[in-house]
C-alpha cells in the first residue's frame, strides 16, 4: 500500500473551521453554543437521494447566518413585495427557481440573495456552512436550502423593492423553542409564539398523508411583518435543529408515523404532472417504476403500522 494512500486523513471538520477564518471576521465574539452550531452546520452532509430533478421546478434560497452583538447567531429574513403575483406580502428567505447560468443550488441561492437583498457573492465574506436536503414546496417545486455565515458584519443591505420591501433578522435558536425572543406587546399577550395546523394530502395506495405546517411570530406584526410559517419554518427549524443538535420543544410531525424524504419526494415527481412534463422537456431520463415502487412500498409500511397501532 502506498504511503499516500495510508497517510491520514485531514478532519474535515477542522478544514471548514480554518476556511471560516472566525479570528479574522469582522463579528462580535461568539458564545460557546454559537460556536459549536457552526461547527456542527459546517460538518454537516446531507443524505443522497437517487432523484434527478427538473430544472424547471427546482429552485434554492439563502440561509443567511450572521453573529449578533450578544454573540449568538441570527438569520436575516425578508417581507416579499407586495406587488409580486406569488406570496406577496409573506416572510421568506432570499431565494428563487434555478436560471441557465446556474451551475449548482449553492449559485442559484448566492444569485437570488445577491439580486434581492444585495448580499456580496463573495465566498471569503460570506462563506459556505453547508446545503440540506431538498424540501417540497406547496407549488410543485423542489427547494434546497444552502446555509451560510456573514463574516463582516459591516455589510450593508440594498434591496430590490421590486422583489423585497423590508429586512429584519430572528435568533436562529428561537426557532426551537415556544418561548418568544422578544417582549410581548399588550394586544398579544394571548397569541402564542408558535402555532401549526396539520394538513392531509393523498399518498400511494389510497393512503392518506399528513404534513405538519409551523409558524413562529417574528415581532413585528404590528408593523405588518407576517410570522415565519410554512416552508420557510421548516427549513429554520431543520437548520436550528443540526446547529443546535437537539430536537425543538414542540412535536415536529404528527403522531404515527411520516413517511420518509425519499418517499415523499418520489411521490411528488409521480403525483404532480408539472414534473412529469418538466421532464419531458429537458429530457430527463427517469425511472418511473422505481419511483413509484419506492413511495408504494413506504406507503404499504405507514399502512401496517396504523394498523398494528389500532390494535395495541
Amino acid at each position: 500500500m502506498s504511503s499516500k494512500s495510508t497517510a491520514k486523513q485531514p478532519n474535515r471538520l477542522q478544514y471548514h473551521k480554518k476556511k471560516l477564518r472566525l479570528s479574522e471576521a469582522r463579528i462580535p465574539p461568539l458564545t460557546e453554543k454559537s460556536k459549536q452550531c457552526l461547527r456542527n452546520l459546517s460538518a454537516y452532509r446531507r443524505p443522497k437521494y437517487d432523484i434527478q430533478f427538473p430544472r424547471a421546478r427546482s429552485a434554492a434560497v439563502l440561509v443567511a447566518l450572521f453573529v449578533g452583538r450578544m454573540g449568538d447567531l441570527y438569520v436575516l429574513l425578508s417581507r416579499r413585495s407586495a406587488n409580486l403575483r406569488t406570496y406577496a406580502g409573506d416572510t421568506s428567505l432570499p431565494g428563487g427557481k434555478a436560471d441557465p447560468e446556474d451551475a449548482t443550488v449553492e449559485d442559484t441561492a448566492r444569485r437570488e440573495a445577491f439580486e434581492e437583498i444585495g448580499l456580496p457573492r463573495d465566498r471569503q465574506k460570506v462563506p459556505l456552512l453547508c446545503i440540506l436536503e431538498p424540501f417540497i414546496a406547496g407549488n410543485a417545486t423542489i427547494v434546497t436550502p444552502v446555509v451560510v455565515l456573514i463574516l463582516d458584519n459591516t455589510l450593508r443591505p440594498m434591496l430590490n423593492d421590486a422583489e423585497v420591501a423590508s429586512l429584519f433578522s430572528h435568533p436562529l435558536a428561537s426557532f426551537l423553542t415556544t418561548t418568544p425572543p422578544f417582549p410581548a406587546e399588550a394586544e398579544s399577550v394571548e397569541v402564542p409564539y408558535h402555532t401549526y395546523h396539520d394538513w392531509t394530502s393523498p399518498g400511494p395506495n389510497n393512503t392518506i398523508w399528513t404534513t405538519r405546517a409551523h409558524s413562529f411570530l417574528t415581532g413585528r406584526e404590528a408593523g405588518g411583518i407576517k410570522p415565519v410559517f410554512g416552508l420557510t419554518a421548516s427549513i429554520m427549524i431543520r437548520v436550528a435543529t443540526i446547529g443546535y443538535a437537539r430536537q425543538p420543544e414542540f412535536a415536529l410531525t404528527p403522531p404515527g408515523r411520516t413517511p420518509p424524504l425519499r418517499a415523499r419526494l418520489a411521490w411528488t415527481m409521480i403525483s404532480k404532472p408539472e414534473f412529469r412534463e418538466a421532464c419531458e422537456r429537458e429530457g430527463i431520463p427517469v425511472d418511473w417504476k422505481r419511483l413509484h415502487r419506492w413511495a408504494v412500498e413506504d406507503a404499504g409500511q405507514l399502512r401496517r403500522h396504523k394498523k398494528t397501532s389500532a390494535k395495541l
